[in-house]
């Protein structure tokens, strides 16, 4: 099975409706700027308690800005045995212009 499979922003938002844990990792203050709503802002310093506390085998689509980053962090996470992974193409910024009622700010 491959690491991952790659995603457009359609397919992520039906998977979120569907139960699946969306994972930003874009830095924190972008984040707070805005994010899809539920996801879970995912860094170095939240990382591993994630990864403890996950079930494996929900799906799990990963985002960040543009579509890149996310998939290498989709890869790390298949290797930590997360069984149902997803990049999503387009990044945040995709989600941000196609479903902008479905984008959310952080209290701060």
């Amino acid at each position: 099975m491959d690491a991952f499979k790659r995603i457009n922003v359609t397919q992520a938002q039906q998977l979120c409706a569907d139960g699946a844990v969306m994972v930003d990792i874009r830095d924190h203050e972008s984040f707070a700027g805005g994010h899809p709503v539920g996801a879970i802002h995912l860094d170095n310093q939240s990382l591993a308690e994630f990864i403890a506390q996950a079930d494996l085998d929900v799906p799990t689509i990963v985002i960040c800005y543009h579509g890149h980053s996310s998939q290498s962090a989709a890869a790390y996470l298949h290797s930590q045995d997360f069984s149902d992974l997803y990049s999503m193409d387009g990044g945040f910024e995709e989600w941000r212009h196609a479903l902008p009622e479905l984008v959310e700010r952080s209290a701060e």
